[in-house]
């Protein structure tokens, strides 16, 4: 694999079967999207260490480096003017309902990563806008979900949703990942 290559989905749902990790692929992302933009460091370079994950077994060489490709693309794309950031959720023409619980468990995700990432000083500072986000991911995270009979209706509230949780994740890494990141935790 090169170094460059861009890590996807599938890569990471074989890297959690193979290391027994309970979580899903979209937890799993927004674990690692809520660390990231709650300003979290790897002091030990380990991903899976930082998130609190706990492998049986432990990944071997290549999965660590694939787990360091994903930490800085992930970084990159959450960074990039372009907005190119997107969450992993399941793809667009999935049930609703599959969509649904693959955007509850990415934000139950990125609030345990945030939590785990942030320390209080970064937190307090927050804008008042930062805190109404992480509020309103907490809704989410919480929220069982009732479809209306008419899926044209359920897939564009979904989907506006998943666009809030989107520029939420991006507003709260933009305010706060460089506050809070240290001089020698520096990405490569």
């Amino acid at each position: 694999m090169s170094a460059n290559q861009t890590v996807d989905p599938e890569e990471i749902a074989e890297l959690i079967a193979r290391c027994k990790l309970s979580v899903s692929v979209s937890e799993f992302h927004g674990s690692l999207v809520g660390y990231l933009s709650a300003g979290g460091r790897f002091p030990h370079g380990s991903v899976l260490s930082a998130l609190e994950f706990e492998p049986d077994p432990a990944p071997n060489a290549d999965e660590q480096a694939m787990l360091t490709r994903l930490r800085h693309q992930t970084e990159e794309w959450l960074a990039d003017p372009e907005l190119t950031f997107s969450p992993w959720l399941p793809d667009d023409d999935a049930p609703v309902p599959e969509r649904a619980e693959g955007l509850t468990d990415w934000v139950q995700g990125f609030l345990g990563g945030f939590g785990l990432g942030g320390s209080v000083e970064v937190n307090r500072g927050m804008s008042d806008d930062a805190k109404e986000v992480l509020q309103d991911m907490a809704g989410i995270a919480t929220t069982e979900f009732e479809f209306d009979a008419d899926d044209d209706v359920n897939d564009e509230s979904l989907t506006e949703l998943e666009e809030f949780v989107r520029a939420g994740a991006m507003l709260l890494h933009a305010e706060l990942s460089r506050a809070s990141r240290p001089a020698n935790d520096t990405l490569h």
